[in-house]
């Protein structure tokens, strides 16, 4: 029996890469290696992920004690952070993961898993005409395509191929199907957003111009929630995950190469693929330029018996008219982010497993030694760009029953963050635990990003 459980860092999972005793490390890595014969995790519990985080801020910052007065710690953090600063959130739930090793010597592996995924830049501008107000920023154009945003709900089945092609490579592919159950997405937005000192023919003495503006929402599985009664819905999104919504394919690809008896490189590339939304999808765009110089106030006499006049109702139709919201029905498609993993180890010291002279789980090849060093690279594909993070790690096998990784990672959130993780194996029992951010766990407040990932698999080993 195999027990996981694992703190990571965002969807970085820098501790399960190349870490060969846990079998989630294939999901990473197609192309990995694979030391067991056969593998099954226990339903919803093989591995449950949930992260929370953000590149420019922490709650301390916020709420942390301090002399400085709270509004004005808000205040400094608005014009601190950058318009590419983020706030991340993450869940993972697999509900099905299972592996075995045909006569052929491949190894497949497959199953379902659940996930959200959540990011949004911070909208320095907007947030400044929301904190300051505009008085203090006469003719300057507050930038409405700072406004980027992604949130997907959806269920995600799949199934892989491993296989050792001689003594130096083993590759692997993964195809997904993935099922959504919910989505929304605004980016690539424009416009800006001006104030200035009326003109000779204004009727007031400022002038607010929404310039050139186009913004637009996709979303899907939302608009038929509106009206549903409250109980009702989680039973609606539940229903989609089983190819209840809509649907998308994708492609992970990996591989693993021994340069030579003690350097090794490997690679994976995961989610090369797009979800199709058209079922219960809507899109909204508001496009146009509107100019509002004031509105004229007319109070008519109350002897007349003459309603005030709605000069709201008046001014939100005239916007409309302006910048019209248009409601689009037809289906989009979106691409997944695409993630990318590489390393390079070099392994040392003495040689462990069931022989010296061979790598006995791995059907020959390089011998499998005591201690190894190495670099990880990661990037994702994100709106603005990508992100990335870089780690230094240590690894260790201390007994024949217990091996060790260690980690330093380089990334968007943190110059510091330090991971440690352990995996034990007992018989036919394995053990595994994993924590990130070590340094912050005497005040997780101070910390960018929080992350938890447990899980229970079982696994089997050649006779």
């Amino acid at each position: 029996m195999a027990l996981s459980l694992s703190v990571c860092f965002a969807q970085n999972k820098q501790i399960l890469y190349g870490f060969e005793e846990v079998p989630q490390n294939l999901l990473l890595n197609p192309g990995a290696k694979v030391p067991q014969k056969m593998h099954f995790g226990i339903p919803f519990l093989s591995q449950i992920h949930v992260n929370g985080g953000s590149s420019g801020v922490t709650v301390f910052d916020i709420f942390g004690e301090s002399n400085v007065d709270i509004n004005t710690r808000i205040r400094n953090k608005i014009f601190e952070l950058k318009n590419t600063d983020f706030f991340t959130a993450t869940q993972q739930l697999e509900i099905i993961n299972f592996g075995w090793r045909a006569s052929n010597e491949m190894y497949f592996s497959g199953g379902i898993y659940q996930e959200l995924d959540f990011i949004s830049y911070f909208p320095r501008d907007l947030a400044i005409l929301a904190w300051e107000g505009n008085r203090d920023y006469l003719d300057y154009p507050f930038d409405l395509g700072e406004l980027s945003a992604t949130a997907d709900l959806l269920t995600v089945y799949h199934f892989g191929v491993n296989k050792q092609l001689g003594k130096k490579l083993t590759a692997g592919l993964r195809l997904k199907l993935y099922s959504s159950m919910m989505s929304i997405r605004s980016t690539n937005n424009q416009g800006t957003f001006v104030t200035t000192l009326g003109g000779a023919e204004s009727n007031n003495i400022y002038e607010h111009t929404v310039s050139n503006a186009e913004v637009t929402v996709n979303t899907s599985g939302i608009a038929s929630l509106d009206g549903m009664d409250s109980a009702d819905i989680p039973g609606e999104v539940i229903g989609r995950a089983f190819f209840g919504g809509n649907f998308g394919l994708g492609l992970d690809l990996g591989a693993t190469y021994e340069i030579n008896r003690d350097l090794t490189a490997s690679a994976s590339i995961l989610d090369l693929g797009a979800v199709f939304h058209s079922k219960d999808a809507e899109t909204y765009q508001a496009t146009g330029t509107y100019t509002l110089d004031g509105i004229e106030l007319i109070f008519p006499p109350l002897s007349a018996g003459q309603p005030t006049l709605p000069y709201y109702d008046n001014l939100e139709d005239e916007i409309e008219e302006e910048i019209p919201i248009d409601t689009i029905t037809s289906g989009y498609t979106q691409f997944r982010p695409v993630k990318m993993n590489a390393s390079v180890k070099y392994s040392f010291g003495k040689a462990v497993g069931k022989g010296v002279d061979c790598d006995c789980r791995n059907m020959g090849g390089s011998i499998e030694r005591q201690q190894a060093v190495g670099l990880q690279f990661y990037s994702i594909f994100r709106p603005k760009g990508p992100q990335m993070a870089g780690t230094l790690f240590y690894y260790r096998r201390l007994w024949d029953f217990l091996a060790a990784k260690a980690t330093y990672t380089v990334d968007s959130y943190s110059y510091s963050n330090v991971g440690l993780g352990l995996a034990t194996d007992i018989g036919k029992f394995n053990f595994y635990i994993a924590a990130d951010n070590l340094l912050r766990y005497g005040n997780l407040a101070k910390a960018k990003s929080v992350s938890l990932q447990l899980g229970f698999n079982i696994k089997f080993y050649e006779e």
